[in-house]
This record gives structure tokens, sequence and C-alpha cells, in this order.
């Protein structure tokens, strides 16, 4: 970590140890903001986004270990705490570390131990940030499936842009893969150890939607992070940026123009370091034209834009992704191994996908959990995509059912199907089917759709 990017904050009310601090750190080139008393160490925690503190424990208005419990409690980003005190004890020394503090330092300071402290907690902070940003990856480590040359270019493309930090809209059909190659593109960038925060912007309520994005505080100092607050140092991802309200819009719009925002209820601004990239499935033009989206923030995200190909214009990656998925789910979900005949794989290369990659993936899923056998042949693919009736029975399967447990099936696959058509949008269904938008998310749950 370089250290004149590096913001340390002393907090202590003796203003000679305050200035002692500061000079010594100050001449190793970290940057160093301090603060007297406990008000203003939130009020410059706030601002400053420091890299480390340094707390001393006994302070006249607020004592440095209720403080470090408040800011443990409000778990926003994980910032080592040093606890300093002259009046140190074992039984304190514990009680801070047990709270989350990194480490103690008794008074008066050794420069040399202060220096160490410094050095290993910072060291400390940065791989936990970037554990934190792996861990929130983990189950999304998924390349882009498929050797085609469309495929290939389209991520030697994305790969170069990586390097640069130059916000992207992604371009495409429902279920074409946008997430994915916004994925692709955070894991090749100088901002892969930072967290990739994604939000289906169609699934937010748009009296929700201020919260959300720009987080609360309230009138006590308690604070809920935000997406933008959750993102910072690495990627805000906006799917399906469209269905975002109006309001919002201006409020993301200033907070992109000048990197900071006021959260609700709060009076300080929050300053982040964020990569916003976003993906939509309508023509924005078509939209700004329409007054449903604000022109100035359609330029902000429209600074490089990636058209990702719906999954009927590279179909000799069919079979490579129906593998892909086969093997994962046996080992992500443990079911049994089965395979596509060759007249099953020829059927679905000339298939039109209408959802696109997802699509594919809920049927390959569907026929492993629903299908016995080894093999998957083309008459069980074709009825699972619902393009002919059983030839066993001229009626219809759910027949045979109770009234409840019909129409429970009927409503679960009519849902789905617009669900996949919409692109996942919880909005766009809304208006597809006609269902409100509450009544909608508690079908929703019913029926155990995930969103």
């Amino acid at each position: 970590m370089s250290k004149h990017n590096t913001k340390v904050l002393v907090v202590d009310d003796e203003p000679d140890i305050r200035q002692l601090v500061h000079d010594i750190l100050k001449d190793e080139g970290y940057q160093v903001a301090m603060a007297e008393n406990a008000q203003v160490a939130r009020e410059l925690k706030k601002s400053e986004q420091p890299d480390l503190i340094l707390l001393d424990i006994w302070m006249p208005d607020t004592d440095g270990i209720t403080l470090l419990k408040e800011w443990v409690l409000e778990g926003v980003v994980n910032i080592p705490i040093v606890m300093m005190s002259g009046h140190g004890t074992i039984e304190t020394a514990v009680e801070a570390t047990r709270l989350g503090a990194y480490d103690f330092l008794e008074k008066p300071l050794s420069l040399a131990k202060l220096l160490l402290v410094v050095e290993r907690g910072l060291e400390a902070g940065l791989l936990q940030s970037e554990n934190t940003g792996l861990k929130l990856q983990l189950n999304r480590l998924v390349d882009p499936v498929g050797s085609g040359a469309q495929i290939e270019q389209l991520k030697d493309k994305l790969k170069r842009l990586a390097q640069h930090d130059a916000r992207v809209l992604f371009l495409g059909e429902g279920g074409a893969g946008k997430e994915l190659f916004a994925r692709f593109l955070h894991r090749h960038s100088p901002r892969r150890s930072g967290p990739f925060v994604d939000v289906s912007v169609g699934s937010i309520a748009s009296e929700n939607a201020a919260t959300e994005f720009f987080g609360t505080e309230d009138e006590v100092g308690k604070i809920y992070p935000g997406l933008l607050e959750r993102a910072h140092g690495g990627v805000l991802f906006l799917g399906e940026v469209a269905d975002m309200d109006l309001e919002t819009q201006l409020r993301l719009v200033s907070a992109m123009d000048s990197s900071s925002f006021l959260r609700v209820g709060g009076s300080a601004p929050v300053s982040v370091d964020v990569r916003v990239i976003a993906s939509t499935r309508v023509s924005l033009e078509a939209e700004v034209n329409a007054g449903r989206f604000r022109q100035d923030l359609f330029y902000l995200l429209n600074v490089v834009s990636f058209e990702i190909p719906p999954l009927r214009e590279h179909s000799e990656n069919i079979p490579v992704l129906l593998s892909f998925y086969v093997d994962f789910f046996v080992k992500d979900e443990k079911l049994l191994f089965r395979k596509f005949s060759i007249a099953a794989q020829n059927f679905l290369r000339n298939y039109g996908w209408p959802g696109n990659v997802r699509e594919l993936k809920n049927l390959v899923q569907r026929l492993l959990i629903l299908g016995v056998g080894e093999e998957i042949g083309i008459d069980e693919v074709k009825k699972a995509l619902g393009s002919v009736v059983s030839e066993v029975s001229t009626m219809p399967e759910f027949f045979n059912l109770s009234l409840k447990e019909a129409r429970e099936q009927f409503e679960k696959s009519y849902i789905q199907y617009h669900f996949e058509r919409t692109g996942g949008s919880v909005a766009k269904l809304s208006k597809a089917i006609g269902m409100e938008r509450t009544h909608l998310y508690r079908k929703l749950h019913a029926l155990k759709i995930k969103l």
C-alpha cells in the first residue's frame, strides 16, 4: 500500500500527543487527520474514510471503548482500529481486542512500536478488504462460456478495457449474460480485489430506492450503508438500469458527478470511489426521447458500450454450454449426471432461445431434476420446452392433479415464462401479467420463485 495514498485518523484529547503522532506519521509519508473528541472523530471518519484509526481510550465526551463498540456495530467498512491509553491494563487491552480492535498501544508511545503497529495494521486491513471482495465473488467466478470467434473477440476487448476506469454500458436481450460479462470485466481490472455489488434495478420499489442506493443515518449517528457505499473501492453493477425511477436517476447523476452523496437523514457528504457499470435490454436513447430516462445519466453511463449477442447468434457454443451447466449442477446441487444425445444437441442448436443463456441454464436444471436415465433425448427436450404435446395422453398432465396443485403448477410455469421474457425485472413482469407489484412479490415468494 502506497503511504501517500494512505489516511490515518488520530483521535486523542491531549493536543501534545495528538500533534506528536501527527508529525511522526506525516514524516513517514502518511496522510493524517486529527480529532480531539468523539464527535469530531465521527465526522472525520465519514468524510475522510481513513485506512486506520489510532483511538485514545480516555476522552471527556465519549470514551474510546464506547466509540469502538459504536463503529463495530455500524459494520460499514473494515478499518483497523488501534487503541491507545496512558492507563493501560491487561484487562483493558483484552476488552478492546475482544470488541474488534486490531492492537493496543501504551503511553508514553514508543516510536518504533507505533510505526510497526501502524504498518502491520494497514497490511491487515488491506488483506481483510481483499478477502471480503473475494468472498463476495467466490460463487460467481465463472467466465463467459464459449470458444467462438464472436465471444473470444468480445472477451479480448473487455480485457483491454478493464485496465481503464471508464464506465461501461452492456446492451443485449434479457438472459444473454450481461452481468456475467460485467463480472469478467471486473475480474480483469485493477479493482478486482474490491467488491462487485450487483443490483437488479427493477426489483427495488421506487419508494425504497433512495435508502437502498444511498443508505440512511439517524439522529444518533447509526448508519445503514447503501449500495454505493458498499461498493466503495470496487464496482456497482446496475442491472436493467432503464427500470430506475426518475428521482433516483437525478440523485445518482449528482453522486457520479461529485463521487459523493448524502445518506437519507444525513448531513455530512460521504465520499466513495466506485466504478459504475450498467446493463439494459431496451434502447436508452428511446427511453430518453420518451422522457423516462435522464439524458445526463445516459451520457454518464454510456462512455463505452458493448453489445452482448443473443444465444441464437453464437449457436456453435450451445453444446459447450449444455455440458458446462450439466457439470455445474452435478457439482453445485449434487444432481445425477445426465448427457444430451446428439439429436437433442442438434435440435437445441436450431432452437430460437428467446430467454438466451438463462433459459438454457434453467432447461438443463429442470431436465436433471425431473428426468430419469443417463441420456436426455430429443423428445424429452421438446416436452420440457413445451414444443410438442405428449403422445402418451391427449390430456395435460396437470389434469390428474388436485385443483390447488394444478393452479400452482400453472401459475409457476406462467410466471417463470414471463419472468424470463422480461429479463428478470419485477417491474416489467408486473406490467406484462397485469399484477400489482406488492401482490406479485407475495406470489413469487409463495411459489418459491427466486429473484
